[in-house]
């Protein structure tokens, strides 16, 4: 397998921690989307909505959309449950965070921390904080009565929303106003074969660029 994307991207660290949880061997190309590169000829053959992460399988199949990726990949492991109710509950946080928590708290976080805030963005900044508090909210509320997303068992659910939340501090966000949803990142970190986003970024510093 291979990956196109940018460790830094809370949608590309999400597959490649699934991927180093899960042991599974792989190759990762990094993407650079402030130089233009998933709008080049060759990447938009792979992902024609030109976004990242991309996963190349071995027999040369692509698949797009990071959850979707995370569901592929998790597919008859501990980190998907297998029994239908369950298994929606997963979808459900992940068409939570697409719709109601990435949208607010990634794009926050992209506007001070990639584009340092500028003025012409300052406006758009500010009105994501409501939509993003709102979605921590939801979260506390959830992870007040179990210790993970879909309950008592960590999941592709939890790796689907932690990684934007645990770097909502980028983007403006006090987490510390969410005590269950700081205690229920201290756990995801605590998983067997967790990797932090700094620690991949460190490891593939080599190749970026390249």
């Amino acid at each position: 397998m291979k990956v196109l994307g940018d460790i830094a991207s809370g949608n590309c660290y999400k597959v490649k921690l699934a991927l180093a949880q899960l042991g599974i061997p792989h190759a990762w190309e990094h993407i650079d989307i402030l130089q233009g590169d998933t709008r080049a000829g060759g990447f938009l053959q792979l992902n024609p909505n030109g976004k990242i992460p991309v996963l190349i399988l071995d027999n040369g199949e692509t698949l797009s959309e990071s959850n979707a990726i995370l569901n592929y990949l998790a597919e008859g492991t501990a980190l998907l449950p297998t029994d239908r109710l369950s298994h929606a509950r997963v979808l459900a946080w992940q068409f939570f965070e697409q719709y109601s928590h990435e949208p607010y708290i990634a794009v926050a976080r992209f506007i001070q921390k990639y584009l340092g805030l500028p003025d012409a963005r300052r406006a758009e900044f500010e009105s994501k904080k409501a939509g993003g508090l709102k979605a921590l909210s939801v979260m506390e509320a959830r992870l007040k009565d179990a210790p993970f997303l879909v309950g008592s068992s960590y999941s592709i659910a939890d790796i689907t929303l932690y990684a934007y939340t645990h770097v909502a501090d980028e983007g403006g966000f006090d987490l510390s106003e969410f005590p269950a949803v700081t205690a229920w990142l201290t756990r995801v970190r605590e998983q067997p074969g967790h990797v932090t986003m700094a620690q991949f970024l460190a490891r593939i510093k080599p190749t970026v660029g390249g």
